[in-house]
């Protein structure tokens, strides 16, 4: 095992990869921005360095700053934790030549599944089923007005760049592709450094269902069950589920050996996710892969007994996957939720000082945080504070933990989204198990 590590990241997930390397005796290494200075992060880690400037782009992108602080604190390898540099091919490819281990996969799978265009073109060699859509850019808004008029409407536009649903859009009519066009090309350049646009097939009222794979050196590819990522908002996860209530048997078996095949025709290797739209007809089609861990793991964790951050660690340093696919458990089921420094009502971020901070306890019951009391969340980066996660019996027993903890959980001298938290957990399609992806602007839009 590694002796020591970098966490190339900040925050609630800088944090938890820290804890797994405690239980391994890995020491680790921590940056911080100016921010950051006294974040929780910061004070875990067994050494921390100053990375730049508070600005993502002057700290936590700092891939030159970041490599030189790996080689002088002799860190043998470099988890970048999700989000930042996380699916950065470049710095991957960095790594590698500085004889530094990236822990995840190489660079070059990176840079294929990074792109949305390249990553469909490599699935439908694969015979993996992927959304009707085209697998080029897009050369203008008469293409893509002739595009969408081969499939009908409604269609998804969407950069090829990038996630986090920038540059994505529905459009049901050509007047709203022409004017949806030109502002979502320049918003996925501005992010991304890409305005490349290409469409798809909008699939009315999907499930949202990945499936998580770990994979090692030695031709050992394993699904480790999947989460139901349906509600959202914005695109963006905010409930998370595993095992997902709407798969049967049949189909969850078919789905992870799918996304075994997916993985194994670009020869991955580390833990990744492979992310499906399914119909209600059981369709699913293939929509993108995550070269890193997700923030949703801690449900796979659940209900497999397995720690991922470790399995991540392992496959890096070279060691084999001991079990077998018939040897991953599932046992239970588990929830997770985002607790996000945001205004409940507007949504819109709510930075300040955290006066008072009171976690839910009690068996089955997880906390995953970047903060404590006098933490301050700045308007720096991502509002997301923490995580809670459940786990039950059964999905009846989580949906119950789930909402007690919520009635017991505190958050004071920011907003926070836990109201609407309470009301997914409150709500009737929720506790039967029927969300889709339009579950948030159905039913909880403009609710506090």
């Amino acid at each position: 095992m590694f002796s020591k590590i970098l966490i190339a990241n900040r925050g609630e997930i800088a944090a938890r990869i820290m804890r797994t390397c405690m239980s391994l005796g890995v020491r680790t290494v921590g940056i911080y921005s100016d921010a950051d200075a006294k974040a929780l992060h910061v004070q875990l880690a067994d050494e921390a360095y100053w990375v730049g400037g508070s600005r993502v782009a002057e700290s936590y992108l700092n891939m030159e700053r970041i490599i030189e602080i790996a080689k002088q604190t002799g860190a043998e390898a470099i988890h970048p934790g999700y989000g930042l540099l996380s699916e950065n091919a470049a710095f991957a490819k960095r790594c590698e030549a500085e004889g530094i281990v990236f822990i995840g996969p190489a660079s070059g799978v990176i840079a294929q599944m990074g792109s949305k265009i390249e990553s469909r073109k490599a699935m439908e060699a694969a015979g993996v089923p992927v959304v009707p859509g085209i697998a080029h850019p897009l050369s203008d808004v008469e293409e893509a007005v002739e595009v969408a008029d081969r499939f009908g409407y409604p269609v998804m536009l969407k950069a090829s760049a990038g996630g986090g649903g920038i540059g994505m859009q529905v459009v049901r009519d050509e007047a709203e592709l022409r004017k949806a066009y030109a502002g979502n090309q320049k918003r996925a350049a501005d992010f991304f450094g890409d305005g490349a646009m290409y469409l798809e097939k909008f699939i009315e009222n999907p499930h949202h269902i990945e499936i998580q794979v770990l994979a090692d050196s030695f031709g050992n590819t394993l699904f480790l069950w999947e989460r139901e990522c349906s509600i959202q908002r914005r695109h963006q996860k905010v409930v998370e589920e595993a095992p997902s209530p709407f798969l049967n048997s049949e189909l969850r078996i078919k789905m992870g050996q799918t996304a075994v095949q997916a993985a194994r025709s670009i020869g991955y290797r580390n833990a990744g996710t492979i992310e499906f739209l399914v119909d209600d007809q059981h369709n699913f089609y293939f929509l993108e892969m995550n070269t890193r861990l997700q923030v949703e793991h801690p449900v796979t964790e659940e209900i497999t007994g397995l720690d991922l951050v470790e399995w991540q660690l392992r496959i890096a340093n070279g060691e084999r996957l001991p079990f077998r696919q018939e040897e991953v458990s599932l046992d239970g089921h588990a929830i997770e939720v985002r607790i996000y420094a945001e205004d409940p009502k507007t949504f819109f971020p709510s930075p300040g000082t955290v006066q008072k901070l009171v976690f839910p306890e009690g068996p089955g019951v997880r906390n995953e945080t970047g903060v404590n009391e006098q933490s301050v969340v700045t308007p720096f980066y991502d509002p997301m504070i923490a995580k809670l996660v459940v786990k039950g019996s059964d999905r009846q027993d989580a949906v119950k933990r789930l909402q007690a903890a919520l009635d017991t959980y505190q958050v004071e001298g920011i907003k926070t989204n836990l109201p609407m938290l309470r009301d997914v957990a409150q709500h009737p399609v929720f506790q039967a198990g029927h969300t889709t992806t339009d579950f948030v602007a159905k039913y909880l839009q403009g609710k506090s």
